[in-house]
C-alpha cells in the first residue's frame, strides 16, 4: 500500500505565501470549501499587485474551459509584472485533467496556476498528484471539519481579527451555526463589526449574549440553557424549558435540539470510556479542549453512567424518526421532546 502524502496545513500555506514563497502549482481540493477559496485569494493578492491584476491574472472555470487552453494561457509571459496568475475556478468540471501532466514536464517558471477543485478531490492512487509535487507543485486537501474542531477555528478566525470572545460563546456560535465554515465566518465578521468602534477601531470582547442576539438564538430560552439543565439533572428547569419550547417552537425546534443533544450524550459516552479520567486525559481522548470538558462533560458525568448515556442515544434515535412520522400518526414534536426529556432526567 502506497504511503499517504504528508499533508500541508492551511496555515503553513499561507506564511509560505505570505514570505512570497510561490510555487508553479496549486492544485487546492476537497468538500471545504472555505479553505479552497481563502488560499486562492490569498495568493492572487500576494503575488500581484492591484495594478497588476488587469494583464496578469486569467480566471476561467472548469465547465467553459478545456485543459488545453489552460496549459496554454499557462505558458504566456506576463506583461509588466514579475508573474502572470491562472485561476480555474469550479476545476472538478475540467474534463481530461490528466493530460497536465504535459505541462507539469516544463511548468512555466513565471506562472502561478491554481486549481480550485471542489466538492471532491483527485485519487491520489493516479499519477496526477505525485507529478504536481514532483514538479514543485503542492497539492492541498480541504476536508469539512468535525464538530470537535469548530470551536478552535472560531477562536482562530477572531484573534486574527483581534478580536476577543468569551469561551460560551465560542461554544454558542459552534453549536448553533453548524459545519458550514463559509456562514461561520459570515457571522463572526458580523460579530466583529458589532463590537467595534467606528471611530477609534477599538473592540468589546463578544459575550454568549451578543451571539444569541446577532444569530437569533431566543433571549428567553434556549438550546444551550436546555444542555445546562439536562447536565445537573435540573428537573424543574428542563421541563420549563421544554414547555417554552413547545409555545415558541422557532426557539428550539426539534431537529436542531436533538442533534445537539445526541452531540452531547455521545460526548459523554466518549468520555466514559477514557482511561483518563482527569480533565486533560478527557480532553486528549475525546479531542476537545479542557475548557469544554470542564464545561460541557465532567458536571454531567456523576449523573449519567455509561450504561444510560448509551439508553439515551437510542432513545434519541428513536426520537428523531417519530417526530419524522415513522411509527407516529399523530404525537405533536412538543410531547416527544417532553417524552425523551423525562426518560433522560429518569
Amino acid at each position: 500500500m502506497a504511503a499517504k502524502a504528508p499533508t500541508v496545513s492551511y496555515d503553513a500555506i499561507l506564511r509560505e505565501v505570505g514570505a512570497g514563497n510561490f510555487r508553479p502549482v496549486y492544485y487546492l481540493m476537497g468538500e471545504e470549501s472555505y479553505y479552497i477559496d481563502k488560499i486562492a485569494d490569498f495568493l492572487i493578492e500576494k503575488s500581484l499587485k492591484e495594478e497588476e491584476k488587469a494583464f496578469n491574472l486569467v480566471t476561467v472555470f472548469g465547465l467553459e474551459t478545456t485543459i488545453e487552453t489552460v496549459m496554454d494561457t499557462a505558458r504566456s509571459y506576463p506583461m509588466g509584472a514579475p508573474r502572470l496568475v491562472v485561476c480555474v475556478r469550479e476545476a472538478q468540471n475540467l474534463q481530461n485533467i490528466d493530460a497536465l501532466e504535459q505541462y507539469l514536464k516544463s511548468p512555466q517558471p513565471s506562472t502561478i496556476l491554481i486549481f480550485c477543485h471542489k466538492n471532491g478531490s483527485l485519487d491520489r492512487r493516479k499519477k496526477l498528484p505525485s507529478l504536481i509535487e514532483k514538479a514543485g507543485g503542492l497539492v492541498f486537501e480541504s476536508a469539512k471539519l468535525r464538530d470537535y474542531q469548530l470551536p478552535k477555528f472560531i477562536q482562530d478566525f477572531m484573534s486574527r481579527r483581534h478580536v476577543a470572545i468569551s469561551n460560551d460563546a465560542v461554544q454558542m456560535m459552534a453549536d448553533h451555526v453548524g459545519t458550514d465554515l463559509n456562514r461561520i465566518a459570515g457571522e463572526l465578521e458580523k460579530l466583529c463589526i458589532a463590537v467595534t468602534d467606528a471611530q477609534t477601531g477599538a473592540t468589546k470582547p463578544v459575550t454568549k449574549e451578543m451571539v444569541a442576539s446577532h444569530i437569533g438564538v431566543s433571549k428567553d430560552f434556549n438550546i444551550f440553557e436546555l444542555q445546562e439543565a439536562l447536565m445537573t439533572k435540573n428537573v424543574a428547569k428542563v421541563m420549563q424549558i421544554a414547555n417554552y419550547f413547545d409555545k415558541n417552537p422557532k426557539a428550539g425546534p426539534a431537529p436542531m435540539t436533538l442533534a445537539i443533544l445526541f452531540r452531547f450524550f455521545a460526548n459523554l459516552m466518549m468520555a466514559h470510556y477514557s482511561p483518563d479520567k482527569t480533565e486533560r486525559g478527557l480532553a486528549t481522548w475525546m479531542g476537545a479542549t479542557e475548557w469544554q470538558v470542564r464545561k460541557n462533560v465532567l458536571p454531567a458525568m456523576p449523573y449519567y453512567s455509561a450504561v444510560k448515556v448509551m439508553h439515551i442515544l437510542t432513545a434519541i434515535r428513536r426520537t428523531d424518526a417519530r417526530s419524522k412520522g415513522v411509527g407516529n400518526p399523530s404525537i405533536s414534536d412538543g410531547d416527544l421532546m417532553r417524552e425523551l426529556l423525562f426518560y433522560i432526567l429518569h
